[in-house]
């Protein structure tokens, strides 16, 4: 409960750091595009994207997948040392003291307000030691030109850093299905890189999302 002595002491209640509303702002005639703490950031257009997946696949055929998760792991860091930042001022605490309904809140908004989709944090192999994420609307999905197969390692590398940084410990995000092979949404299983270890055998087996998770809470 906020008491009436705090409302003296500071003239703000605050809400939804990631409110689109507030958080973008942009200067047409710079072509500059900030967040609400003065952090440039960067549109990439779908032409680039494109681009980006195709040269890859040229280049480097096999190992597009491989170059890509090392990107985002790269991304992830950083992403997490400014995300923690800028809500650890916003709301004058610790991401790590902030309640956990709020810190899922918090990264939902974030991703959505960045344009990288719907992002949706799903705890029910939390007792199992793993969590699942689901991904909607991907625009490097939608982008890739692919189909048939996943092909979101540079988001699987951003949230493979991110719960490192979180729980300090080696952690493995792997996408067991994809918007591009014909699924309603992206999925990801996170958990211990020792416990994954066979996710990809599985996926090379055509084995579903749901028989992963089977055979790794058996």
């Amino acid at each position: 409960m906020i008491s009436v002595a705090d409302l003296f002491t500071d003239d703000r209640i605050p809400g939804n750091y990631f409110a689109t509303d507030t958080y973008l702002k942009s200067d047409l005639e710079l072509g500059i595009i900030e967040n609400r703490a003065g952090s440039r950031l960067l549109a990439l257009p779908a032409p680039l994207i494109e681009a980006i997946y195709s040269g890859l696949e040229k280049e480097t055929g096999q190992a597009t997948s491989l170059v890509l998760s090392n990107c985002g792991r790269w991304w992830g860091r950083n992403f997490y040392k400014r995300f923690c930042a800028e809500l650890g001022d916003y709301y004058s605490t610790a991401v790590s003291d902030m309640p956990m309904v709020e810190f899922l809140q918090a990264l939902e908004e974030c991703w959505r307000v960045h344009g990288w989709g719907r992002i949706e944090i799903d705890q029910s192999y939390h007792g199992k030691g793993f969590l699942l994420v689901y991904i909607t609307n991907s625009p490097f999905a939608a982008l890739a030109n692919v189909k048939g197969k996943n092909v979101c390692a540079l988001e699987a590398g951003v949230l493979t850093s991110f719960f490192c940084e979180i729980t300090g410990k080696d952690i493995t995000c792997i996408e067991l299905a994809c918007e591009c092979a014909g699924a309603e949404r992206n999925c990801f299983v996170v958990g211990l890189s020792k416990r994954l270890q066979g996710v990809d055998l599985m996926l090379e087996q055509h084995q579903t999302p749901t028989e992963i998770l089977e055979n790794l809470t058996a």
